[in-house]
């Protein structure tokens, strides 16, 4: 499957209930995925349960080698997957978008194998020796979302397979095409049983996965109602529950910044994936004594950056995924003209194009307490808050029930800790924003959810710890 028409061939729905997958940037039907039953799902998490015990009893070494050769088939088939990717999503091939996002997996999935977890030796004197060790959960519960559909699900899978556990995937409807690409090539390797996807309604598939007994951990990215159901519907089970949820991040720039030398990094933090980033900067606080030259400043860079069909190789902003998305953030712009907020650019849809394409959008001067603010937008809008006293700037960034990353801004490091250290967050970056490395512990605080994914945490998130006593 190295190309793509191989790939979706091999992936779209012959026959049966199906959903028209739909290119965001054109409205053309690109493929159908299946419409898969309750019934499916259970026949899955018996396939999961039955190929997990000869999975967790391979040697972490031998599963190591087959989440390379996973890697490997991805890389092999990394282009084909980038297109179906651009066409299903709408991301750019080029930037920091579809190729980056396929690059991506392969790179997770390999630090998922060869991150070491050794035995911790928790006491060893004369009060006596104890360890600890990390066994398998059993069958992981993978929920992805529809912004990085490939990326977040390696999230999900690739250290859930390296400890010993098997995986039922649930992607989200409007790019199961994506996730059934990931996971046929990823089978092409891997035992059979080992991960196994389904893909149907949230209402029905999603919920019943969420609710089976036989699912040990259930692993979410998505919004904060939908997280609150999740763990609603998995109490009576206890299923343990990693839940990475909405984000409004905050950025405070001090008055000490370039404003030129900040700008791009600024877009960027805002605007990689078209805003559609859970970790995007999605509302920033500028000291008045530079907002005037950093306002100005992102202006330039963000009426320079192209945004268009993804295929085409110049373009590095892409549509918004859905039409229910192109609405709310549309909805909240538009409130915020009629509130007297300043459009410095964007902020003017074309409705009647095709795709769901929203303008680079910058908002100035707008009140701190305005929708548009203090909702999670979730697209190419970013409102920009005015501040004179940094304790008010504090106060308006953590006032929200989200915590997921924030940023500050300054050439003074001593100065950006101590902001940071005050910052209601899972992830604080200093002079960037939304930053992810594969062997940094990441997720939120407040309602943007808990657990943690990466690196060694996210190895033992996805498993259960034992202790061993005694000599």
């Amino acid at each position: 499957m190295k190309t793509y028409a191989e790939l979706l061939e091999a992936i779209t729905a012959k026959e049966g209930p199906a959903r028209d997958a739909v290119d965001p940037a054109t409205g053309e039907v690109i493929g159908r995925s299946p419409t898969q039953s309750v019934e499916d799902l259970e026949a899955a998490i018996d396939r999961a349960e039955a190929a997990q015990p000869a999975w967790a009893a391979l040697s972490d070494d031998e599963r190591k080698a087959h989440l390379h050769r996973a890697a490997d088939a991805i890389k092999e088939s990394s282009e084909a997957l980038a297109e179906l990717l651009s066409r299903e999503q709408g991301k750019p091939l080029n930037g920091p978008n579809a190729r980056f996002e396929v690059g991506a997996c392969e790179v997770w999935t390999r630090t998922a194998a060869d991150t070491p977890l050794p035995v911790e030796v928790i006491i060893d004197d004369e009060s006596g020796y104890a360890e600890m060790h990390y066994r398998p959960i059993g069958v992981v519960g993978a929920i992805s979302p529809w912004n990085w559909p490939m990326m977040i699900s390696i999230w999900q899978i690739a250290p859930s397979l390296r400890m010993g556990n098997t995986v039922v995937i649930k992607p989200a409807d409007t790019t199961a095409l994506s996730v059934r690409a990931l996971v046929a090539v990823m089978n092409r390797v891997l035992p059979e049983g080992v991960l196994n996807i389904v893909t149907g309604p949230g209402s029905t598939v999603g919920d019943a996965l969420t609710k089976s007994p036989k699912i040990g951990k259930i692993m979410f990215t998505g919004s904060t109602p939908v997280g609150k159901q999740i763990i609603e519907a998995s109490a009576n089970n206890v299923t343990r529950l990693t839940l990475e949820l909405g984000g409004n991040d905050a950025g405070i720039v001090l008055p000490d910044v370039d404003p030129a030398a900040i700008a791009e990094d600024l877009f960027w933090g805002a605007f990689i994936n078209t805003g559609q980033t859970c970790a995007a900067l999605k509302r920033l606080y500028v000291h008045d004594s530079v907002y005037d030259a950093v306002v100005e400043e992102l202006a330039k860079v963000a009426a320079n950056v192209p945004m268009g069909v993804g295929l085409d190789e110049d373009n590095v902003l892409g549509p918004l995924q859905n039409r229910k998305q192109f609405e709310t953030v549309d909805r909240l712009v538009r409130a915020a003209k009629e509130s007297g907020a300043r459009v410095v650019l964007g902020g003017d849809p074309d409705y009647d194009a095709p795709g769901n394409f929203y303008p680079t959008t910058l908002v100035a001067d707008i009140d701190p307490h305005n929708d548009l603010v203090v909702e999670e937008q979730f697209g190419p809008a970013l409102p920009i808050v005015r501040y004179s006293d940094l304790d008010e700037a504090l106060r308006l960034a953590n006032e929200l029930e989200f915590g997921l990353g924030s940023s500050v801004w300054t050439r003074d490091r001593a100065k950006a800790l101590e902001v940071a250290s005050r910052l209601q967050a899972g992830t604080t970056w200093i002079n960037s924003h939304g930053g992810l490395h594969p062997m940094v512990p990441f997720g939120g605080v407040k309602q943007s959810g808990y657990g943690r994914e990466f690196g060694v945490e996210g190895l033992k998130a996805v498993a259960e710890p034992q202790i061993i006593s005694g000599r």
